[in-house]
């Protein structure tokens, strides 16, 4: 059996509401194991040759690798911007229980 591969996911958006949408879809779903929302984000970034400032909420997300793909498309269905920040990187290592418990609450 191939060993499967974690990630946290990284989403900002543009509102708590917003956040609470994309956490409370993910985790029905079952995308998600765990999706933590941390308000009062200070982004600043570049957008169409403008440097912009906004204030927003950040999402950490633990899921498997095998399922941004469809993270993804959930995301981009109910999120207000044109290109959403979801960037995924890999878990390395941590506390195999919690690994398992990952594996036990996501599809």
């Amino acid at each position: 059996m191939k060993q499967e591969n974690y990630i946290v996911v990284f989403i900002t958006a543009g509102s708590a509401e917003e956040a609470q949408q994309i956490s409370q879809k993910l985790l029905k779903q079952r995308q998600a194991a765990c999706v933590n929302i941390v308000p009062g984000i200070d982004s600043r970034y570049w957008w169409q040759d403008k440097l912009e400032k906004a204030q927003e909420s950040l999402l950490i997300v633990k899921t498997r690798e095998s399922l941004l793909p469809d993270i993804i498309k959930s995301v981009k269905k109910i999120h207000r911007a044109s290109v959403p920040e979801i960037i995924a990187l890999p878990i390395v290592g941590g506390n195999q229980d919690y690994l398992d418990w990952i594996d036990s609450e996501v599809a």
